[in-house]
């Protein structure tokens, strides 16, 4: 009897924040450009680090603790975790999933980041503040990459579940989850108008 099956799968969750979003998000908008302004260490940072754009990763990580507006959106994106990790199948046991880190992305024209995963953490995600129509979106790589070796090419009429490489849309008002250890990127940023989100780290303790 032939059998074939789906095993080990990668889970990534994609939902609106709050049907009712609009005004807070704006407000988020009006903070990510107050932080920029006067953090003049996070501008330094990322010049060397992230050319061409600002990021508060280098400075001001952990933006969930010092404002207001970011600390009620860590309590918005608390419950999506929440379900993503019983998507999950996790047994949290007596510990809880928490907000670690919470920084700024802002990509003016031409600005990629590059490749990456964040170590040390359990749930990774973005939020979008402003995604101008035609802007990057959020490129993930097969986990197993490094484990295809001399395999073949996966032909052009392949199914989805054979991709190589996955991209979510960035839409403003969305967040997107994924466990830390998959590796992601954003590629250039194609238009004049800046593309603006705020990512995060989630640990289990």
């Amino acid at each position: 009897m032939k059998r074939l099956e789906t095993w080990f799968p990668t889970l990534i969750y994609s939902a609106r924040l709050r049907p009712d979003g609009a005004a807070f998000n704006r407000e988020l908008l009006k903070e990510c450009h107050q932080f920029r302004d006067f953090d003049e260490a996070g501008r330094k940072w990322s010049k060397k680090n992230y050319p061409g754009g600002y990021t508060s990763y280098g400075s001001i990580d952990r933006l969930h603790t010092v404002s207001s507006t970011f600390m009620e959106l860590e309590r918005r994106i608390d419950r999506h975790v929440r379900a993503y990790a019983q998507a999950l199948d996790w047994d949290l046991g007596e510990g809880r999933l928490r907000m670690s880190d919470c920084w700024i992305n802002i990509m003016p024209h031409g600005v990629t980041h590059s490749l990456h995963l964040h170590p040390n953490s359990v749930v990774s995600g973005t939020y979008y503040v402003a995604t101008p129509r035609g802007c990057a979106g959020l490129k993930f790589e097969d986990p197993r990459m490094s484990r295809f070796m001399a395999s073949p090419p996966v032909a052009a009429g392949g199914g989805a579940r054979s991709r190589r490489h996955v991209t979510y849309p960035a839409t403003a008002g969305n967040v997107t989850l994924f466990e830390s250890w998959l590796r992601h990127e954003v590629p250039a940023n194609p238009l004049k108008a800046e593309r603006i989100s705020i990512s995060f780290n989630y640990d289990w303790a």
